[in-house]
């Protein structure tokens, strides 16, 4: 029986991303009606992380709390893979121990190996390529906001980075419109654009002009100009950006009932002002909260059915 992975929404049909999005729904209204069955009793997830992360491993950990199951959590520190031993035989190992795998990385190629050696789910946690754990609860929440709407336009400021490339992939899915406003530098590979237009069914747009990814939007989306691993590029990067921040002007030209995502953590006054995050239009802090219930929705499927 061939196992099911998530390592790049790529790999996931409309209808497959539609179904974890409606059973996340479902289990949010469950969970706060004290409803939630313990359907992974038994059941072990690894979080193998190289990035550190709070949103995440906290979400999964509790995620699978909450359905009866357990975590352990495995640091670069403690397993050092691709260094200490090579990925596919912790992927070999960690398969007889475990039941599933969520893996925060800096390449990759770390994932998706771990994904081929595997014998049991391996769940893309972060790599430097996409974040699709990040585009599922994104996309929740639009939905909350806009449940009769088919056509939302998202419109994303910034760094062409794995939280965009992952916004963009599942938009095309899902027909949603994506913008995405960039300096030329910093966008999209030609693979990456490949992959989405060949995927399109709504409007998708790359654009050096954050005006005009802002035009009517339904939703602005912020992420940091200075991801893990770009340290040494900071000061460049805060020059290449100035122009890229959502504030109060850049919001105005959006529809009236937009609203202002951030996958956090911020870096309020570069990316986004204090002014917008903390303003009426901001869903972050809801964003921050479906990471749990899209994972848990995600780790239902993977490992329960």
């Amino acid at each position: 029986m061939k196992v099911k992975h998530l390592v790049t929404l790529l790999d996931w049909t409309a209808d497959e991303i539609r179904a974890v999005l409606d059973l996340a729904h479902r289990m949010k209204k469950d969970a706060r009606l004290g409803r939630l069955s313990p359907t992974l009793t038994d059941k072990t997830l690894a979080l193998v992380f190289e990035k550190s992360s709070m949103r995440t491993r906290v979400s999964f950990e509790v995620a699978m709390a909450q359905l009866g199951g357990h975590s352990i959590y495995l640091s670069q520190s403690d397993i050092n893979l691709g260094k200490r031993e090579p990925v596919k035989d912790g992927a070999r190992v960690l398969s007889r121990y475990v039941d599933c795998i969520a893996a925060r990385v800096h390449s990759h190629a770390t994932v998706e190996e771990l994904a081929a050696y595997s014998t049991i789910p391996v769940i893309n946690a972060l790599s430097d390529r996409v974040h699709p754990c990040q585009a599922l609860a994104d996309i929740m929440t639009v939905q909350e906001r806009f449940p009769a709407r088919e056509d939302v336009t998202l419109a994303y400021i910034g760094d062409a980075n794995n939280v965009a490339r992952s916004l963009a992939i599942i938009c095309a899915k899902l027909g949603f419109g994506c913008r995405i406003a960039c300096p030329p530098a910093y966008q999209f590979d030609e693979e990456t654009l490949a992959q989405i237009r060949s995927r399109a069914r709504g409007a998708f747009q790359l654009t050096d002009s954050p005006a005009e990814a802002a035009a009517g939007a339904d939703v602005l989306y912020a992420d940091t100009w200075v991801s893990m691993g770009d340290e040494a590029e900071a000061q460049q990067r805060k020059r290449d950006f100035e122009a890229y921040r959502i504030d109060s002007a850049l919001l105005g030209m959006a529809s009236e009932d937009a609203i202002v995502m951030h996958c956090l953590p911020a870096y309020r006054g570069n990316e986004i002002t204090d002014e917008v995050i903390e303003g009426p239009h901001s869903v972050v802090f809801d964003q921050a909260e479906n990471r749990l219930h899209a994972q848990r929705a995600l780790l239902q499927v993977l490992l329960g059915g």
